[in-house]
């Protein structure tokens, strides 16, 4: 199965339909301006022009009807041709995507197919569409809208120290040797960042790891005190933050320490 074939077929439909109900307008123009002059005759060609073409405009309807209803979209997403064209619609607009049915990575979403009802979920926003490259459209642009809006990487930078040196201070109270200058998890420290839950569905961990990209690709190397930053990898593939740089290239980051740069 494919939306594209349907799509082409509907698409004739909907040019033919347009060019009636074109056809009718001006018919009832003529219709309209025959009847403010009193010419009879013509009133009546009119109205069999009129009667004549909005049975083809029945026709095709009934036509157009009969298409979209023998087109099964839960059989199509259920037998993974609808993923199969998604992925393929979202390469060829370059737009990376990562997983297997039904959840998939899109950076930096998270989506998933639900056949049952032949909804998607884009995070946790729903979108009825069973056109792949549709799909693919909405997200290459909410990915540039996302790209577009401002970001300020220093006050990123400097939230993030924020929580790294209150992470610190915690795990040492309960009695964990912590270095100051150590590693800690990227996926604690957005605990930090965002510490109560219902805070946490505005700010999501797919946003944190959009900004994260984001720092990566900016030019901010210090925080407001003077302390540079390093990201690292982790043995706990769990832990992992998947992110893209500015080129595209996928990262796993797992760590983050700040520390003063000897001179």
């Amino acid at each position: 199965m494919d939306y594209e074939i349907l799509y082409e077929g509907l698409q004739q439909l909907e040019k033919e339909l347009g060019d009636k109900l074109s056809a009718l307008g001006r018919a009832r123009k003529s219709l309209v301006n025959n009847s403010e002059k009193g010419e009879h005759k013509s009133l009546l060609k009119d109205l069999a022009q009129i009667n004549g073409l909005i049975g083809d405009c029945g026709t095709i309807a009934a036509e157009y009807e009969s298409q979209v209803q023998g087109f099964d979209t839960k059989e199509y997403m259920e037998n993974g041709d609808f993923a199969a064209q998604m992925t393929a619609a979202c390469q060829s607009l370059s737009v990376d995507i990562k997983g297997d049915f039904p959840v998939y990575e899109i950076f930096p979403y998270r989506v998933r197919i639900d056949s049952e009802n032949q909804e998607l979920y884009i995070d946790r926003k729903k979108l009825v569409c069973a056109r792949p490259m549709h799909f693919a459209r909405t997200i290459k642009g909410n990915q540039e809208k996302l790209n577009r809006a401002s970001f300020n990487a220093e006050a990123f930078l400097n939230e993030l120290a924020d929580a790294y040196d209150t992470a610190t201070l915690h795990k040492s109270k309960k009695g964990k040797a912590v270095l100051s200058e150590s590693d800690i998890l990227l996926k604690d420290l957005y605990n930090y960042i965002v510490p109560m839950q219902r805070f946490r569905r505005e700010y999501d961990m797919q946003s944190y790891a959009f900004d994260l990209s984001r720092l990566c690709g900016s030019d901010v190397q210090q925080t407001k005190d003077g302390r540079e930053f390093q990201l690292g990898g982790s043995r706990q593939s769990a832990k992992l933050i998947r992110i893209l740089d500015k080129e595209g290239n996928e990262r796993y980051l797992g760590t983050i320490r700040f520390y003063k740069k000897e001179d």
